[in-house]
């Protein structure tokens, strides 16, 4: 399940044309993996969420997270400042490289009536940002603890220049992207 590494070296070659690059050093590559959970409301409920959701995450990524605290009280959610509202693990390196791997082969087919990510998903700056609800649709998980199902938000950043070479990378690289209405009405 090298296929990120695998396909950075033949990026330059199938995108040069389209991108219009001319060094090697201009292609885009994936930079890092940014997983962050948050367990606000949760953690008022049940005090051991927070463990929870940390082993969970320390399983599905293969890294310890870091635990968020709140900057300030927010009366009307119920926040005092310094409580624990998320967990968060940056990925880089080979983690990040069979994280996104497992991603885009396993993870992503796995959802619930999948038919893939939105174009919309990618910002101004080249990075893709994925809502996932579940976080049974990864392999690591168990099924015993299906009662505790909570969502994460995923950042691949990249260090495209813009949306439309971000586009044309993820796509190489195999990022399930919705196809466009615009194409399939052509066809």
């Amino acid at each position: 399940m090298k296929l990120l590494k695998e396909k950075q070296v033949k990026v330059f070659d199938a995108l040069k044309v389209e991108l219009g690059l001319k060094n090697v050093m201009e292609t885009p590559r994936v930079e890092k993996i940014v997983v962050n959970v948050g367990t606000g409301s949760r953690q008022k409920k049940d005090r051991f969420a927070n463990q929870f959701i940390a082993e969970q995450l320390a399983r599905i990524t293969g890294q310890k997270p870091a635990t968020r605290k709140s900057k300030s009280s927010i009366a009307g959610f119920k926040i005092r400042e310094g409580e624990e509202v998320g967990q968060s693990v940056t990925l880089r390196g080979e983690e990040m490289n069979s994280f996104f791997d497992k991603l885009v082969n396993i993870a992503l087919p796995r959802t619930k009536d999948f038919r893939g990510l939105n174009v919309k998903s990618i910002d101004k700056m080249g990075n893709l940002t994925i809502g996932i609800k579940e976080h049974t649709i990864f392999p690591e998980t168990g099924d015993e603890e299906l009662h505790k199902i909570f969502g994460l938000s995923l950042t691949v950043v990249t260090t495209a220049k813009d949306k439309k070479s971000a586009e044309a990378y993820l796509r190489f690289l195999g990022v399930p992207f919705k196809k466009n209405e615009v194409d399939t009405k052509k066809k």
